[in-house]
């Protein structure tokens, strides 16, 4: 069975510079690591943890390095239980307070219902809206309105708040029969209701 490395294993002892190294190739930048099809042992949470605001925090400090953050977020993971960082030895818990990422650039290409909108995220993931990477729209105890982005997996970023405005901007009334109009944006043809608030 397999087991998690202990100060008594061959190599890092510190939980930063294990996942750095059981990442071999994937750390040197040689593609998306499969952390779907990786199965390690859970060996505890470690003490990092991501903010509502996308900081990322390692024993209570900021992670100042973003090549290390865009490592860390590569091997990310939600499990059914809780966040985590996998590699293909071990698998630790992470905490995070909303969702993981941010969305920090919009494009649009078009305009109506077939209009084409993609995004940046905070680790520089590019990612354009459709059916593997749909909106969601929440709305807090205040009726203010989040909008969320599906990355990867089930991994989501929160638009900041002016993307929010300006992503519902491009909003309509869709009308159907019987029913009161519904608020909500159009892309490449799906239509993506929209509760009526405030930005959050």
């Amino acid at each position: 069975m397999a087991q998690c490395r202990t100060s008594e294993t061959s190599g890092p002892t510190d939980a930063l510079g294990r996942l750095k190294a059981a990442l071999g190739e994937h750390a040197a930048g040689k593609g998306p690591p499969p952390v779907e099809r990786w199965n390690p042992p859970f060996c505890g949470d470690l003490d990092m943890r991501i903010a509502a605001d996308g900081t990322w925090f390692y024993m209570g400090t900021p992670i100042g390095r973003p090549a290390l953050v865009k490592l860390f977020a590569s091997v990310l993971r939600k499990d059914p239980d809780r966040y985590v960082l996998v590699t293909p030895v071990e698998r630790v818990g992470i905490a995070v307070e909303d969702v993981p990422f941010l969305a920090v650039e919009m494009a649009v290409d078009g305009e109506g219902r077939e209009r084409r909108v993609a995004f940046r995220t905070n680790v520089d993931d590019l990612v354009e809206v459709g059916p593997d990477h749909p909106l969601r729209f929440d709305a807090d105890v205040t009726g203010a309105v989040k909008p969320y982005l599906r990355v990867r997996g089930d991994l989501w970023a929160r638009l900041t708040r002016a993307l929010t405005y300006d992503l519902i901007e491009l909003g309509e009334d869709r009308s159907a029969e019987g029913r009161p109009a519904e608020f909500g944006i159009f892309v490449r043809g799906a239509f993506y209701p929209v509760p009526y608030g405030e930005a959050a």
